[in-house]
């Protein structure tokens, strides 16, 4: 029996399984995000993503700042 809810990743539809009443178990907790990271997703998304996607948006927010700081 399943404890808390499912529901759809925002960027990629994947099911998932939103453990908000116990946020150091769920899945999107595995992604350690700094504020600037956190602040640039929140730019764009409002709602639940899976760990795939809180990675892929990490990433593509570390190239963005290469290419800034790249001459």
């Amino acid at each position: 029996m399943i404890k808390h809810e499912i529901i759809h990743c925002e960027r990629c539809g994947t099911d998932i399984e939103c453990k908000a009443n116990s946020f150091t178990k769920c899945q999107c907790a595995t992604v350690q995000l700094n504020l600037n990271e956190v602040q640039y997703i929140a730019e764009n998304y409002e709602g639940c993503m899976c760990a795939k996607c809180l990675m892929e948006l990490q990433e593509e927010y570390g190239a963005m700042l290469v290419a800034t700081v790249s001459p």
